[in-house]
């Protein structure tokens, strides 16, 4: 691990909640993350966006604990909870490359901010031993751009979630401030990287951004605005993956207006401003992608030595 990586441990600012622990020493902030990755589940998944799940399914590494707070969170068990098995960078690397050897068209890294700098150290060590499929980073853009700038390089797609464009929703279903002033940034910084998403030959992505939002009930007019942000700020070509998955699990039923599932009216309407600003590229689902047959079993599967 670079001395960069060692000292993001030792005083943790990977996000905008800039805990500073020490996670060399114990210590552990606000996500509950400590030294190691803990990670819950290494598997091939098939449902993400066309050009990521292929034939062969993703490569997905799904990390445990997680910066929001996220009352409706499908995979809860994890971001709110302890399950997971705590990996080195060289016991990650060997994760990576298990994810290969079983097929997968990429790398798929689920929820990894708070695991930048093992994540880092882990990806080098894997593509010296031969790691050659695209690595997604697949997170709700809620992080550091000085963090993310760890990854230079590393990545191939940045997957980010763009989740909110209120304060008053960023706050009352995912705890947090600032949000889209901060996941701005990091997109932004993404594209940098990486620039707009291109394809094989066979249609899989190979590089670039993929911005995903996933619309909640009552939160049409926030979608629209999203959409135009990106409209504004990035180039037409860039993809937008117009989610219509929201169920409302865990603890949304202590929120009326979200305890309940998106209207055919209200992602018709998000898809139509889509269509109505200019951007060229985008996924769209079916409503019936609105179902808890998705949520996977994190049952640490694929974290031993055979894929």
């Amino acid at each position: 691990m670079s001395e960069t990586a060692m000292a993001a441990l030792r005083r943790c600012e990977l996000c905008p909640r800039r805990c500073a622990a020490d996670r060399l020493r114990g210590e552990t902030g606000f996500c509950g993350a400590g030294a190691a990755a803990t990670v819950a589940l290494a598997a091939q998944h098939h449902g993400e966006e066309p050009c990521i799940s292929g034939s062969r399914g993703s490569g997905t590494v799904f990390f445990s604990r997680c910066n929001l707070r996220c009352v409706y969170c499908q995979n809860h068990e994890i971001s709110w909870g302890d399950t997971g098995k705590d990996l080195s960078a060289t016991e990650l690397a060997e994760v990576f490359l298990q994810r290969q050897t079983a097929g997968a068209h990429n790398l798929n890294l689920v929820s990894p901010t708070p695991y930048i700098p093992v994540i880092a150290a882990a990806l080098r060590q894997a593509k010296n031993q031969g790691l050659k499929i695209p690595v997604v980073y697949n997170s709700n853009a809620y992080e550091n751009v000085a963090a993310l700038r760890l990854l230079d390089g590393l990545v191939d797609i940045y997957l980010p979630d763009l989740k909110y464009f209120t304060e008053e929703a960023a706050s009352r279903y995912s705890g947090v401030k600032n949000y889209f002033a901060v996941a701005a940034a990091v997109v932004l910084e993404m594209h940098r990287q990486v620039g707009n998403l291109t394809f094989s030959e066979e249609g899989l992505a190979v590089r670039g951004l993929l911005i995903r939002h996933l619309v909640l009930p009552g939160q049409r007019d926030a979608a629209c605005r999203i959409l135009e942000w990106i409209h504004s700020n990035l180039p037409n070509e860039t993809f937008v993956s117009i989610m219509s998955q929201y169920v409302p699990l865990w603890q949304a039923r202590r929120h009326p207006e979200i305890n309940r599932r998106l209207s055919p009216v209200e992602y018709q309407a998000v898809l139509d401003y889509f269509d109505k600003t200019g951007l060229l590229n985008g996924y769209m689902q079916d409503l019936a992608a609105a179902t808890e047959e998705y949520v996977p079993m994190f049952d640490l599967s694929g974290l031993n030595a055979e894929p």
